[in-house]
């Protein structure tokens, strides 16, 4: 519930593993509404509308993941009822279970769920929400070296990769950012949905936000070229990193591996996730990724070079995997390679 001054209460979750600038970046967009466009525009600042802290399990100071002290301003039994709690993302390894190590935080969450709050997460941060028992049989979204790290897990779940943010729940009072600086759109999104659209214009006018309106498909890369423990699957990953664009790649991936057909289609899978195909396609469409970057041939032409010779599928499947057709993505990315390259 608000504090005296009518603002309302954002507690922001703390673990050591947190990233530090998520942490003090929510801080200081949830500090900012009401005060600082007006202090910007007039030389005075207004009245600030929200008020963040931070809170952990306990007040003892500590370093983030990157070596930047935290200091807690509050534990989870002496923090005020916040109306919204912010989950920053922190780190976790791909993938894996972190069951038990998260119990103090997911007993929290879920007593301010319970009690009307509403639960947001950045990136990884949905993890939390997970042991929580908050995402079973629900959508959700996480950055996209995450994915597995939620399907592995929690019963159900259901990740939507590309969507900016996703709401679910009762009165939708959970809501999760993808990955890197989607925190920015969740922040922008919770101002407007509390306090009011003009004051999160302002924000974004203030910190010159932007909003991530394509997702994160097109800056995804495919974390399952890590390679596999098996070794016939391992064997036919290192022939399809140097041969993706050669005909009946597949066929040639099997007969690499030694193994029968059925057998060597069920341990690719189980080793890498995906299909041998869709393999074939993720190599082929990031090297093409790194052609419309780097270079000014046609379209038409990467395709033929990555192993496509209908452009016309290479445009449909990119558009699909990737949420840009291929111009699209060379006039984003290759932009920003051109203006990143003289300070390299």
């Amino acid at each position: 519930m608000p504090d005296e001054q009518g603002r309302l209460y954002v507690a922001i979750v703390a673990v050591p593993e947190v990233t530090a600038s998520a942490l003090y970046g929510m801080f200081d967009l949830f500090s900012s509404p009401g005060r600082d466009f007006s202090f910007v525009t007039r030389g005075e600042a207004g009245e600030q509308r929200m008020r963040p802290f931070i809170v952990a399990r306990s007040r003892e100071p500590f370093l983030a993941a990157n070596g930047i002290p935290v200091q807690p301003e509050f534990d989870f039994y002496s923090a005020p009822m916040p109306d919204i709690v912010c989950i920053p993302d922190f780190f976790v390894d791909p993938g894996a279970s972190v069951a038990g190590q998260y119990a103090p935080e997911a007993a929290w969450l879920a007593q301010v769920h319970k009690g009307g709050g509403m639960l947001a997460s950045a990136c990884s941060g949905a993890v939390l929400l997970g042991e929580a028992g908050l995402l079973d049989d629900r959508d959700a979204t996480i950055h996209w070296a995450y994915v597995a790290t939620l399907t592995n897990n929690y019963s159900g779940v259901r990740v939507r990769q590309n969507q900016t943010l996703v709401l679910t729940g009762e009165a939708q009072r959970i809501v999760m950012a993808g990955g890197g600086t989607s925190w920015q759109d969740l922040a922008l999104y919770l101002i407007a949905r509390h306090v009011g659209l003009k004051e999160a214009i302002e924000v974004a006018r203030v910190y010159l936000l932007q909003w991530h309106d394509i997702g994160q498909m097109p800056f995804a890369a495919p974390v399952n070229f890590r390679q596999s423990d098996d070794a016939a699957v391992r064997k036919s990953q290192d022939w399809v990193a140097e041969n993706y664009g050669q005909p009946a790649p597949v066929a040639a991936m099997i007969e690499q591996s030694g193994l029968p057909e059925r057998s060597f289609m069920r341990r690719f899978r189980t080793a890498t996730g995906m299909t041998p195909l869709d393999y074939v396609h993720a190599h082929r469409l990031e090297e093409a990724k790194q052609m419309l970057e780097r270079s000014d041939l046609p379209v038409e032409a990467i395709a033929e070079e990555v192993g496509y010779e209908d452009p016309s599928f290479f445009g449909r499947l990119f558009r699909r995997r990737v949420g840009l057709t291929p111009t699209q993505y060379r006039m984003r990315f290759g932009a920003l390679r051109r203006a990143l390259a003289p300070q390299a």
